[in-house]
């Protein structure tokens, strides 16, 4: 479908996710593409976007991990309207940080994204880092059938109140069987983007020596040499990679699903780029976030997270009225922050602006969840009060407690989920507002 450069026209298309012998996937894809166009600016510059819906649902786009104007946020009902089928939406705003960061739907997430409604927005530094190429990749599984269609059992009781939709079939960039060519002692600046719907990816390689940069486009304080990472659901890491495998060889990135290693992308290595390989890389400059203030007199919530199978909630305030589980199931409601079930008239927290924010969250399900805050980056307090990296996504396991630390300096009403997609459809949804 053609389209302008400054259009992103969400509509029905067909993609080749299986191998060639199965048929092409109708997908749901932004200019017909998985993923959608790259986006990439350089930091402080304008993201204009013309968003037309030719989808048959409506839908808006939210801008993921970007500290936004908050009538750019993308969150129905709560920052904007509905784009409905065939209309239109101008998205205008500043990108004020550096990073890797991402778009997608926010309205019936857990379909529009199963169906591949995602793509990249890249922020380059004021001077980027000097690098032999820089390669995005976005990770999702997909849940096909035995013809290479997308399963259309959405809603799913079984994923909703368990571990989300997982999908049997990995792709890499929308290409079930990833492959790009590199030459040995090639630095690379990889991108990894986790779109799935509630995997948690455990990533690792062979063939290459990798330098952790940034985690959630946020750069860490000094780059540290790894062989693996967890990447959470809407998580996103830059890695500085350097080809380490033989000419004529190849090198992986590697799935890592329960006791078996998948190989979901292949670098194939033609020749040689330079003799040696390059020293360690330095760290990359920091954006201007706000540094915590006095943890003491930070204003403190709290927030706990009920429900899922093996839960012991046994019932939420749902619009206002308390029901009990039979009754929240019979509605799609299953899970529930601090007693209540989906989204609230009132916010979480009304926050000053400036103040700095201490939420204690408590894990009280047997399911994991990725917690993700809109429109600010958040630091994990550890013990001691130790301030963990920036953030705007945090992976909680089961009967897990943390405390997440941040400075309320962006205006709005601002949403606070968790991105297993399936989840927060199902009540693990909540605001704040700041003013």
């Amino acid at each position: 479908m053609a389209s302008s450069a400054h259009e992103l026209i969400a509509s029905v298309g067909q993609s080749q996710l299986a191998p060639s012998q199965y048929p092409k996937t109708e997908i749901w894809g932004y200019n017909g593409e998985i993923p959608g166009p790259l986006i990439k600016v350089r930091r402080g510059e304008y993201v204009r976007r013309k968003f037309v819906n030719k989808l048959p649902q409506s839908s808006t786009i939210h801008w993921h991990g970007i500290r936004i104007d908050n009538k750019m946020d993308g969150v129905p009902h709560l920052t904007q309207e509905l784009v409905k089928p065939g209309d239109d939406f101008e998205y205008d705003f500043v990108a004020p940080d550096a990073g890797t960061y991402w778009y997608h739907p926010h309205n019936k997430t857990w379909e529009q994204m199963a169906r591949g409604l995602y793509g990249p927005l890249i922020v380059e530094e004021d001077d980027p880092p000097e690098v032999d190429e820089d390669l995005t990749l976005l990770v999702d599984d997909w849940r096909l059938t035995q013809e290479a269609r997308i399963s259309d059992d959405f809603g799913s009781m079984m994923d909703w109140s368990h571990a989300g939709r997982l999908g049997n079939w990995v792709t890499v960039n929308g290409i079930g069987d990833y492959k790009h060519h590199v030459k040995k002692h090639q630095r690379i600046r990889l991108r990894l983007i986790n779109v799935s719907n509630s995997r948690v990816f455990s990533l690792g390689w062979n063939g290459m020596r990798s330098w952790l940069l940034a985690l959630d486009g946020q750069p860490v304080s000094k780059p540290t040499e790894i062989n693996r990472i967890e990447l959470a659901p809407a998580q996103r890491v830059d890695l500085f990679v350097d080809i380490t495998g033989e000419e004529g060889g190849d090198a992986f990135l590697l799935f890592q699903d329960r006791e078996q290693s998948h190989k979901i992308a292949s670098f194939t290595i033609n020749a040689a780029m330079r003799s040696s390989l390059l020293n360690a890389p330095a760290s990359l400059s920091p954006n201007n976030i706000s540094e915590i203030g006095n943890l003491k007199t930070a204003k403190k919530i709290d927030l706990i997270m009920e429900g899922g199978a093996m839960g012991r909630m046994r019932g939420a305030v749902l619009n206002g009225e308390y029901r009990n589980m039979r009754d929240l199931a019979a509605s799609g409601h299953l899970w529930a922050f601090n007693n209540n079930a989906g989204l609230t008239e009132k916010p979480l927290a009304e926050i000053e602006i400036g103040q700095t924010v201490i939420m204690s969250i408590v894990n009280d399900t047997a399911w994991p969840h990725a917690m993700h805050l809109h429109g600010h980056h958040f630091r994990r307090l550890d013990k001691g009060d130790r301030l963990g990296p920036l953030r705007d996504t945090v992976l909680m396991e089961r009967g897990e407690r943390i405390q997440i630390a941040f400075v309320a300096d962006n205006p709005g009403k601002w949403l606070f989920h968790c991105h297993m997609l399936e989840h927060s459809a199902s009540g693990m949804v909540t605001w704040l507002k700041v003013a």
